[in-house]
């Protein structure tokens, strides 16, 4: 019986899509204040370069604001650029970033209509994030979703990161359910099914339209429960699990 449902935000409810189309100026505007020639791959390969090899740093650690990690990301990113990286340009970046990635995520198709059809249902909806609250505020606001969910549980609450086991305790905590009945919802294997499977929790790998779950550091993945390519599919797994 399944009484209630987890949801990741960042490529679960919202997609990531247009992450990369905000982050590239910002990186180009980035080049320019660092007064450095570098070609467009230079600058992607660089970025992702970064982007693996602090992810890798920060999958071994079981809290942190992601403040923290995307600068530390763009530290190494100068760095490989061959740059010197001023104060004021970090700052500036950090603030940017910031902004850029809280205002172009989306909400994906069906992202208000499944949780109203679940909520009708009568189960509990919760949002269980890898976020600094700084981030989780405005987009809950921005997008609306409050009106449909339960409770909204951030990284930076708890001071625990999924996979970690603290965020998923605290979450079923608050809901108050057992766990063999709670549905986690992510797009992310490493974050969300492996640390959700780890407190004995169903799960659901969710498609971001084909677009990777980013700040993957590689580690050994465990099979999903079920796996969806739209949210609405969730309502045919939680009609077949309650019948």
């Amino acid at each position: 019986m399944i009484k209630g449902i987890f949801f990741d935000l960042g490529g679960t409810l919202c997609s990531y899509q247009n992450v990369p189309r905000v982050t590239i100026p910002l990186l180009n505007q980035a080049k320019e204040n660092l007064d450095i020639k570098a070609t467009a791959e230079d600058i992607k390969k660089s970025y992702q370069e970064a982007t693996i090899q602090i992810a890798k740093v920060y999958s071994e650690k079981t809290y942190y604001l992601h403040e923290n990690l995307f600068k530390d990301i763009f530290i190494l990113f100068c760095k490989l650029l061959g740059g010197e990286l001023k104060k004021e340009t970090l700052t500036w970046y950090i603030n940017a970033h910031r902004e850029a990635v809280t205002n172009c995520l989306t909400l994906k198709e069906n992202a208000f209509e499944t949780p109203h059809s679940l909520q009708g249902k009568g189960l509990y909806l919760s949002i269980v994030s890898n976020i600094d609250n700084d981030m989780l505020e405005p987009i809950l606001k921005n997008e609306g979703l409050h009106e449909y969910i339960n409770h909204a549980i951030s990284s930076e609450d708890v001071k625990s990161c999924k996979p970690d086991a603290k965020i998923f305790e605290e979450a079923i905590r608050l809901s108050s359910l057992a766990t063999d009945t709670i549905l986690f919802v992510g797009d992310s294997p490493e974050h969300d099914i492996n640390g959700a499977t780890n407190v004995g929790l169903k799960t659901v790998l969710i498609s971001d339209n084909g677009m990777p779950p980013p700040l993957q550091a590689g580690k050994a993945r465990v099979a999903p429960s079920f796996t969806i390519n739209h949210l609405s599919d969730l309502i045919v797994i939680v009609e077949k699990e309650n019948n």
